[in-house]
Order: C-alpha cells, then structure tokens, then sequence
C-alpha cells in the first residue's frame, strides 16, 4: 500500500512538470475550436439567409437575419481588447469602435450617417445599425475587406488568436459576398437596434440532422434498429433500405432540387451583371488613361515648343544686346575722337575768319583807290563804281570838271 501511494505521488510530481505545455496546447486547441465554430455557423447562417430570401423578404423579423447578425457580431467582438481608462482600468468596448476607424476608406461609406443618427446612442446600436445599413447598400463584404487589409488597425483593436487575426478573416469576407443577391429591407428605429443586451446565437436551427441520399437506411429504420437491439434476443431482420420511396420523399427532393438551381440561377445573374459592371468601369477607366496619356504627350510637346521658341528668342536678344553693345563702344570712340579734334578746328576756324576779315578790309580800300583813278579817267568808272558803300572817299566828277583849277580860263 506504501508503495503504490508513493508510486501514485511520484506520478503526479512527474506529471506536473509537463502541466504548463498541456495549459497551453489546451488554451490553443480551445481557441481554434471556438473560431472555427463561429466561422461554421455564419456559414449556416449566410446558407439559411439566402435560402429564406427565395421565398420572402429579410427584414427584422425574420429569424434567420437576426441569427446572422448575432453571429456576426460574436464574430466582430472575439478578443475585442478593451478600452483604457485613465486610472489604468480597461472597460469593455464594442466592435463599432474598430469599424469607424478601419472603414473609413470605404468609398461613400456610412460611417457619418450613423454616428449622426439621433437615435442610436450606444455604440453597440451603432454596430448593429451598421450592419444593417451595410446590407442594405450590399457592401458589408467590401467593409469587411477594406477592414482586414488594415492590418495595423486591426492588430490595434484585436488580441492574438482573434478571428480577424487568422486565416479564417479571408473566408468570412468570401461568405460574406453571397448576401450582395439579396433584397434586404430594415427599419433603424426598431427595437433590433437597442445596444443594452449582447446578442445571443441559436444553434438550434443548425443541428438539425438530415438524412443524406446515399444512405442505407432511413431514419425510422435506424430506430428500430437501435430499439429492438435494446431488447433482450431481438435482432432486425431487414436492415436495407426499401427499393420504392414513397412520392413524398421524391416530391420534397425535387423541390430542394429546385430552389437550389433557382438559387444558383440568381446568384449567377448577380455575378454576371457584377462582371459586366466591373468590364464597363475597367473600359472607362482604360479609355480615360489614353485620354489623359494623350494629354500628357501633347502638353509635353507644347511645353518643348514653347522651351524651343523661348530658346531662340534668349538667342536673338543676346545677339541685338551684343549689337547694340558695338554700336555704344563705336559712338563712345567717335564722341572722343571729335573730343580730341575740337580745339584745332576751332583755331584753324578763327584764323580763317581773321584773314577774310583783313582781306575784306582790304577791298574796301581798293575800291576807293580804283574809283578814283577811274573818276580821273572817265566818268564810264564813275557808274561802274556807284554801287559802292564808300561813297564819301569818292569825288564827285562835276566838281571835279567845275574845278576852278580845270576850268577854260
């Protein structure tokens, strides 16, 4: 008895010393389980989701929406870190305080509508009527995308092993696509809005079994089966399936049959006029690149004219500035070279005007002379000689032929 209690202790020492590995790699398998259940029922719920709007309009009341939605905020709040206080406690907070920030890029997003909303107040109502105008608009898979490739925002927000952390984020944002077909109709005063409880998921609807096709036996058979083996010497003698299906079970397949190839049918339109929307947007924005590469080219040849033209102007104005710099250096030599030859000039012009003034001077007086030799000889020099100016020194001829000393005595 020692033994083995000792045995059993030691055991336990032995086993404690691996106790910390197992705490993790429970908490770790713990984890993935917990994601990967969420992922599996939002896919139920997006499955559900679609299969109802076949047949009726999703509002508020329908059950199947309202599941969604929980899932998806249980999927939007997993290790959602809390909010910081100032005296170092950490309160709650709710995902619509990572989807304002990581959205914003959205391209005419919703995010100002709902913070304006005067009767939403918690922010958890916000969320939820996030969600639903996000619907509504058909782009809750593009918020979600535009959210998860913020990476920095979300590592901001969200602890490690969240659901938006790990490669489950990519397939919610592809389940998500699917919800785009439908036509979804919400009013964002109803009492789905109100923010003081959390949202809770009913699993009922996904647990469900459903006999497959390529089963050996129905669910009535297996039954049986499974109470008669309780019994004491009972054992079933017919285990197969019957060989004729009543027209019930063929009604009710053919009628699966159909609502899922209706389904597919709209979901292949909406894809297709997805397609055909994006072709048209990706032609425009192609010819719009010619354009404005053509009206790079042009404007690029325009501006090397205009650079030509300036250049050949800058090459004429140097040259006429270079002219006119030879032409004010040729005026500045000639102005001192005349500076230089001015006195000499005005000498040799004085001297000349002295010697014409003496020769004047000179004409007068031999005027006088001749006149008065000529006033001897004849009176013929006497008229020659009246356009003179010196009158005074000339002799009058009556005088001198009335002289007393020439007169006839």
């Amino acid at each position: 008895m020692a033994s083995r209690s000792l045995g059993g202790l030691s055991g336990s020492r032995g086993g404690g010393g691996g106790g910390g590995s197992g705490k993790k790699s429970l908490s770790a398998r713990n984890a993935a389980v917990e994601r990967r259940n969420l992922i599996t029922v939002c896919r139920f719920s997006v499955k559900t989701l679609i299969d109802r709007s076949c047949f009726e309009t999703i509002d508020d009341s329908s059950p199947e929406f309202n599941n969604f939605a929980a899932v998806l905020e249980q999927i939007l709040s997993h290790r959602l870190k809390g909010q910081v206080t100032w005296f170092g406690y950490e309160s709650p907070r709710s995902f619509w305080d990572y989807i304002r920030v990581a959205c914003r890029k959205v391209s005419q997003n919703c995010i100002c509508s709902i913070e304006n909303m005067e009767n939403v107040s918690s922010s958890r109502a916000k969320g939820r009527a996030w969600i639903r105008v996000a619907l509504m608009e058909k782009h809750l898979s593009e918020y979600i995308s535009t959210a998860l490739r913020d990476f920095k925002t979300t590592r901001r927000f969200y602890e490690d092993g969240a659901i938006v952390l790990g490669e489950e984020a990519n397939m919610l944002a592809g389940m998500l696509l699917g919800l785009n077909a439908i036509d979804f109709s919400f009013c964002l005063k109803g009492e789905g809005l109100d923010g003081t409880f959390p949202a809770v998921i009913d699993y009922t609807p996904y647990l469900k079994f459903e006999q497959s096709s390529d089963s050996i036996s129905s669910d009535e058979e297996e039954l049986r089966t499974f109470g008669s083996s309780d019994s004491e010497g009972s054992t079933p003698e017919n285990v197969g399936p019957p060989l004729i299906l009543d027209e019930n079970t063929w009604f009710n397949k053919c009628k699966r049959v159909r609502q899922k190839y209706q389904l597919t049918l709209e979901q292949k339109g909406y894809l297709e006029e997805l397609l055909r929307l994006r072709e048209n947007q990706l032609s425009e924005s192609v010819s719009q690149n010619k354009i404005l590469l053509q009206r790079i080219e042009d404007s690029d040849l325009a501006h090397k004219l205009e650079k030509e033209q300036l250049e050949y102007i800058i090459v004429e104005l140097q040259d006429q500035l270079k002219s006119y710099q030879s032409l004010d250096q040729l005026s500045a030599e000639v102005s001192l070279s005349q500076a230089s030859l001015d006195p000499s000039h005005s000498q040799e012009g004085d001297g000349k005007q002295d010697s014409l003034n003496f020769i004047g001077e000179g004409k007068e007086d031999t005027p006088s002379l001749l006149g008065l030799c000529g006033s001897l000889t004849s009176v013929a020099s006497y008229k020659s000689l009246t356009s003179l100016k010196s009158n005074d020194c000339l002799a009058s001829p009556t005088t001198e032929i009335t002289s007393p000393g020439l007169t006839p005595s």
